[in-house]
């Protein structure tokens, strides 16, 4: 492992990339047989002992159910080509046309986090959340890898490997690349994301099994280039060129002009997670203890503030009367770390019909903002400190067809979520409620181009609150699987940030009405996976959700060279309909709403090839394929536009021994 991270650090320094990925492959290419000579065992029928078979995943959530008998390695094709599901979050979201760019999730979903959070999720969906990740248990050494790429410069590099000590622990690390190149206003391979994490990770178990212990640290490290948008031109009479009067003149992509030239986001995080139990009496009875730290700094710099003739400050500030800038006019350099440290202690238990688990949890935070006042000095903007207390559980019963389940957590004295499903067969009906306080930037903020302060007495916010109920029926018929589910969402006190990207709190009350549909049938060789989400009320003040967000995909699969090769062929469509997307402020790396832009109702056709032989998956893609054939491009948000049309490759890669 001492020669891979060498050979990133000759990466960082200016190794050309041909000479990189040729020196990647033999670290690969070590790891695999640079060991032992019994890196490949097998017995006496010269049968490969060691494969997906032998390799278990385990995760904290089932050691947290006294569960520890793990899960397979996922190797099957049927998202493998889909981008979503290379990053952690594989929700629908709305971004800024470029992999790695600010996003934020498209469709509602039920908060369940309440207490002091930062409330900068800008860049939540690249970073890994430490109570999720992997831990595994293996018989022999195990390696991952995956690869994938466009021509646009899109790229996902993911390297993990872990090694068990006998069946007592596990250690391993991953490390993980996201990068993009620019699309707009730009010249070729300019780049414009930088993502690395690093993860450590362990995992220990007693000899009588007792005791469990889980373990990570992570570092995460995400630079993104603002442009702004698109900037549109006048015209040019001496060369018979019109103003860009409509949109549809806006998908030129590099020959573009974009508002800033030199801002730059970051968002810098490190984690540790510890999770361990121990079994008091078989497990009906377990103690438990979770540590979690996390720290995240971000930071926004823009060293060429964009002005007019006039000296009046272009693009910035909607939120200030006088359009100008609060500290340094040249230049902007806001930045704020947060750092938060949860102690959780419970006791659990678990049967075949039974599950509990009965938590307190201790929560320090600290916040502080600086910013930068001229080239040599700083000045800090706010800082806070808070301590809270909850508690919480969750409980289920289970028989035969009959479930009963049931979760929440209080925080003293002010907040909570709580949840309660019921299930008869193919039937479940679930009604949660969360309480919930405005996010520590919602509540205050202080830089060079936004301010607000909610925090003193008489101009704070109230707790929002949120109500749902859920109806979902899940059958099986045949070849077919039918999954579908209605809900009504209630929503008061909604705090959102307004057209001044400034935070507001809506006055009325409002609801959503969602359906959602999926289905999913094999037809011989054929399959076919269609989802759908209806929202009613979406388009209301303070909330924007499209109508309709629905994803199809079509393949034909089946074994080639003496089933030797098991590939698939396939279309998929993504579709969203007309809406006002959120806009983008990357000065507080906050969507808010807007009322000027709509963006037109399209359609994504991408065409795949896919294809597993023995432990190697791989898939080729032309990605919106369809472009042209109505429009020359659509809008992920206000004047920032989608990818254009891409062939895309990717590789994965387990190596059992």
């Amino acid at each position: 492992m001492s020669d891979l991270f060498a050979l990133f650090s000759l990466r960082r320094k200016g190794l050309s990339a041909t000479r990189w990925y040729a020196g990647l492959l033999a670290v690969l290419v070590g790891l695999v047989l640079g060991g032992p000579a019994h890196a490949q065992i097998i017995d006496d029928s010269t049968k490969v002992l060691y494969g997906p078979l032998t390799t278990r995943i385990i995760r904290e959530r089932d050691v947290l159910r006294d569960l520890t008998e793990g899960q397979t390695v996922d190797t099957t094709l049927t998202t493998f080509h889909n981008l979503r599901y290379w990053l952690p979050d594989s929700s629908f979201y709305q971004d800024l046309g470029n992999l790695g760019t600010a996003s934020r999730r498209l469709l509602w979903q039920m908060p369940t986090q309440i207490g002091a959070r930062l409330g900068r999720n800008a860049f939540d969906r690249y970073a890994p959340n430490p109570a999720n990740i992997p831990y595994y248990d293996t018989r022999s050494p195990f390696t991952y890898f995956r690869y994938l790429q466009s021509n646009l410069g899109e790229q996902i590099f993911e390297l993990t490997h872990s090694r068990s000590f006998k069946k007592l622990a596990n250690v391993g690390i991953t490390y993980n690349r996201v990068a993009s190149n620019k699309v707009l206003a730009s010249t070729p391979r300019q780049g414009m994301v930088r993502h690395s994490t690093i993860m450590l990770f362990g995992r220990y178990q007693s000899e009588d099994e007792r005791y469990h212990l889980l373990a990570n640290y992570l570092i995460t490290r995400h630079e993104a280039v603002e442009q702004g948008g698109i900037k549109p031109q006048p015209g040019d009479p001496t060369r018979n060129l019109p103003r860009d009067s409509t949109l549809r003149q806006l998908f030129d992509y590099q020959r573009e002009e974009v508002w800033l030239s030199q801002a730059l986001s970051r968002d810098n995080r490190d984690d540790v997670h510890l999770t361990q139990t121990y079994r008091l009496l078989s497990k009906g009875l377990t103690a438990y203890h979770t540590l979690d730290y996390n720290r995240q700094r971000v930071r926004y710099d823009d060293d060429a503030i964009p002005y007019d003739n006039a000296g009046n400050i272009l693009y910035y500030p909607r939120a200030l009367a006088n359009r100008q800038t609060r500290y340094d006019s040249t230049a902007t350099g806001d930045s704020t770390t947060y750092r938060q440290l949860d102690n959780t202690v419970g006791v659990l238990g678990h049967t075949d019909a039974v599950d509990y688990r009965l938590y307190g949890r201790y929560r320090n935070a600290r916040l502080a903002s600086r910013s930068m006042v001229n080239e040599d000095e700083s000045e800090q903007t706010g800082a806070r400190t808070l301590n809270q207390v909850f508690l919480g559980g969750t409980a289920a019963f289970r028989y035969r067809q009959f479930a009963i389940e049931t979760a929440g957590e209080y925080k003293l004295a002010d907040e909570y979520w709580v949840r309660a499903s019921a299930t008869l067969g193919p039937l479940t009906a679930e009604i949660s409620s969360i309480s919930y306080a405005p996010t520590l930037t919602q509540q205050q903020l202080s830089g060079n181009h936004y301010a607000w302060d909610h925090v003193t007495e008489g101009n704070t916010f109230r707790n929002t609150k949120a109500n749902q109920l859920l109806v979902r029926a899940e059958q099986k018929l045949g070849s077919q699987h039918i999954w579908a589910e209605g809900a009504i969402v209630d929503l008061t006190d909604l705090v959102f940030y307004n057209e001044a990207a400034v935070p507001e709190q809506l006055q009325e009350a409002r609801r959503l009405f969602i359906g959602r549909l999926r289905h999913h049938v094999r037809l011989g060789k054929f399959r076919a996976d269609h989802e759908a989400t209806l929202t009613g009320g979406g388009d209301q003040p303070g909330l924007r959700i499209p109508a309709l967000v629905a994803n199809s995909r079509i393949a034909y699969q089946g074994y080639l060279f003496k089933k030797a090769l098991f590939g698939q062929v396939g279309l998929e469509t993504y579709f969203q309909s007309r809406w006002r997307p959120y806009d983008y402020s990357p000065s507080t790396q906050q969507f808010y709403v807007q009322n000027t832009f709509t963006s037109r109702s399209y359609p994504l056709m991408d065409v795949f090839v896919s294809g597993d032989i023995k432990a190697v998956t791989f898939f080729l893609k032309l990605a919106y394929l369809n472009q042209g054939l109505y429009r020359n491009g659509y809008f992920a948000t206000p004047y920032y536009t989608g990818n254009p049309r891409s062939f895309q490759f990717g590789l994965r890669w387990n190596f059992f021994d």
